[in-house]
C-alpha cells in the first residue's frame, strides 16, 4: 500500500492484450465474425484487432503459437515523463526487462514482469486511430461506426490473470505502478487471498488476479470485452450457441464488481468474457471491499459460494 505517500498517477489505462493461439484461422474467425471485431493490421504470425468503440488503434494482438495463453499486457502512461518515472521504478524493483522499440500502433515501451512472471509493458506514444472512409461514423466523438456484426463487442474492458500467490502481485501493482485495490476476496482472515480487483481508472477493475490452485505461474484467466447492456450479453449467448462455442459460465451476475457476465472459450483455448454493468469509483479515499466467507458466502456470482 502507498500509505500516506502521494498517490502514483502515472498509468492512464489498459492499452492492449496479446494472446496466443494454436488455431490461428479459427481464432481469427471467432474474433472477427462472431465477436464482431475489426482487423487493423497483419504482421508475421500476428493479427491486430479492435472493437468498434475502442480508441486505441487496436486492443487485441492475436499471435499464432503452439499453445494458447497470454503473451503480454500493455498499459499506456499519462505522459512521456510518467513512462520514464515508472521505468526507473520498475528497474529498481528488480522486475524490469528493459526498453523495446515498440510495436504497430505505439512507440517505445518498457517491458517488465509481475512477481508471478506475466509479461507486461508500458508505453506512451500511440497512433490515433482513423477509420477508413467506409467505416467512419457520423458521430464525431465515435471512432468507428457500429456495424452490428456478431456480438459486436464495444471495447476492451479488463484482463484477469492467474497467479500462485495474489498478495505480492497486487502489492507490486499498488506500490510500483499506483494501482488501487478495489475489492479483495479473502475467505478467512488469516488465510490466503483468493482474488484481487485493482484499477487506475474509475472502473471497478482494469486488472484482476485470481489464485491459481494448480500452483502454476504466469497463466491467463481471461480477457474481457464490454457490451452495453445485459440484453447484449443474452444476445451474445445465443450467437455463441448458434456457432457451437463453449459457454463455461453465465449469463449471470458477479456479486464482486456487480457486473453481468458470460465466460466462453474461443477456438484456440483462451477464456474470454463479455461484461456489462458494474459500478464506477470516483472517491480518492475508497476503502477496499473485503469478502469473507463467514460474513458473506455468495461473493462470486448469483447463488455461488466462495
Amino acid at each position: 500500500m502507498n500509505g500516506a505517500q502521494e498517490p502514483i498517477q502515472d498509468i492512464a489505462h489498459l492499452g492492449h492484450v496479446e494472446i496466443l493461439t494454436p488455431k490461428a484461422a479459427e481464432s481469427l474467425h471467432f474474433f472477427q465474425d462472431i465477436f464482431g471485431m475489426e482487423v487493423t493490421e497483419r504482421q508475421g504470425q500476428s493479427v491486430y484487432l479492435r472493437a468498434w468503440g475502442d480508441y486505441e488503434r487496436h486492443t487485441l494482438k492475436l499471435t499464432e503459437a503452439k499453445q494458447a495463453g497470454l503473451a503480454h499486457v500493455a498499459w499506456r502512461t499519462t505522459s512521456p515523463q510518467a513512462l520514464e518515472r515508472r521505468a526507473q521504478a520498475l528497474a529498481a524493483s528488480g522486475l524490469g526487462r528493459g526498453w523495446i522499440e515498440g510495436d504497430l500502433g505505439h512507440g517505445k515501451a518498457y517491458q517488465f514482469v509481475d512477481p508471478d512472471g506475466h509479461l507486461m509493458e508500458l508505453y506512451y506514444d500511440a497512433e490515433k486511430y482513423i477509420a477508413p472512409a467506409s467505416m467512419r461514423s457520423t458521430l464525431f466523438n465515435q471512432q468507428q461506426k457500429y456495424i452490428a456484426r456478431g456480438a459486436s463487442v464495444r471495447r476492451l474492458d479488463h484482463v484477469n490473470l492467474m497467479c500462485r500467490d495474489i498478495s505480492p502481485n497486487r502489492a507490486f501493482l499498488q506500490n510500483v505502478l499506483g494501482f488501487k485495490l478495489r475489492e479483495l476476496l479473502q475467505p478467512e482472515v488469516e488465510g490466503p487471498e483468493e482474488g484481487a480487483w485493482l484499477s487506475v481508472t474509475p472502473l471497478v477493475h482494469d486488472i484482476a488476479y485470481t489464485r491459481d490452485a494448480s500452483g502454476s505461474r504466469g497463466r491467463l484467466h481471461h480477457v474481457a470485452y464490454w457490451l452495453d447492456s445485459r440484453e447484449d450479453i443474452l444476445r451474445a449467448a445465443d450467437i455463441l450457441m448458434e456457432n457451437a462455442l463453449f459457454i463455461e459460465a453465465g449469463p449471470a451476475k458477479h456479486n464482486v464488481t456487480q457486473a453481468f457476465y458470460l465466460y466462453l472459450y474461443e477456438p484456440g483455448g483462451n477464456r474470454i468474457e463479455v461484461y456489462s454493468g458494474g459500478y464506477l469509483i470516483f472517491a480518492p479515499d475508497w476503502e477496499p471491499v473485503i469478502w469473507r466467507k463467514a460474513e458473506r458466502g455468495r461473493g462470486v456470482y448469483w447463488g455461488g459460494t466462495l
